[in-house]
């Protein structure tokens, strides 16, 4: 049984999401996403276990978890903030069948109790030729947990057999129900000058999806296509007779 917690969500472009634990309840995070915490919580770093943690790491993700224990008497408050522009997204998975699939980049936080699994794609091309690496964690439990989406949230519902395809980056969470591979945009014209990727994500209903508009992969390329190239300095001699 996960934890039952209690939330709230600061801001709008830029949140913020402040958890109150009841004493010795807690709530987990990736390592370093933390803003504040009060003075009777205590962090609690683990592996989750060396093949967990070996696991994270080599998808690129941190290779410890840090739970969050109100170690107090009262109700006690940890913060964690979003990663960059964008809305944060909670997710009752009790209410969502227990299971729910999300982008490795996207996890911010989730109650104590729940599992935080690296679900490796079901297709090898899916793994290796995804455009934005796409890996997905799998949250298992039966309560809260809490993901980022950059820019703005679209919330879609596929019905029995109905297809939608995305971009691979804007793809932010999903059901178990929605089945997913990823296709080759095709065609030499698309591939070469169609500036979406060449890889799209195909997602086939039932289930519920989370779509985001603005990526981290997409806003480091324009702030880097915006950004001064680099200055190289030369140095000088100069003699004096």
């Amino acid at each position: 049984m996960a934890d039952v917690i209690d939330y709230k969500i600061y801001g709008d472009d830029l949140q913020l999401i402040e958890i109150e634990l009841d004493p010795k309840e807690g709530v987990r995070a990736e390592a370093g996403t933390m803003t504040y915490m009060e003075g009777d919580i205590q962090m609690q770093t683990s592996t989750g276990g060396i093949f967990q943690g070996f696991k994270r790491m080599l998808t690129g993700e941190g290779f410890f978890i840090t739970t969050f224990v109100n170690a107090g008497n009262r109700k006690s408050r940890v913060a964690f903030a979003a990663p960059y522009p964008g809305k944060v997204i909670p997710l009752d998975l009790g209410k969502l069948g227990g299971t729910f699939l999300c982008q490795k980049d996207s996890f911010l936080c989730a109650a104590n109790g729940i599992e935080i699994d690296i679900a490796f794609t079901k297709r090898l091309g899916a793994g290796f030729f995804g455009g934005e690496g796409f890996i997905l964690q799998k949250l298992h439990g039966n309560g809260l947990a809490f993901v980022h989406a950059g820019g703005t949230i679209v919330e879609k519902n596929l019905g029995v057999g109905e297809v939608l395809r995305a971009d691979t980056g804007c793809l932010v969470a999903f059901a178990p129900t929605v089945d997913y591979n990823i296709q080759f945009v095709g065609g030499f014209k698309n591939a070469l000058f169609g500036g979406e990727g060449l890889f799209l994500a195909k997602l086939t209903g039932p289930g519920k999806v989370y779509l985001q508009s603005l990526p981290l992969s997409k806003l480091a390329e324009r702030i880097l296509a915006a950004s001064p190239p680099p200055v190289t300095s030369t140095s000088s001699s100069f003699s004096f007779e």
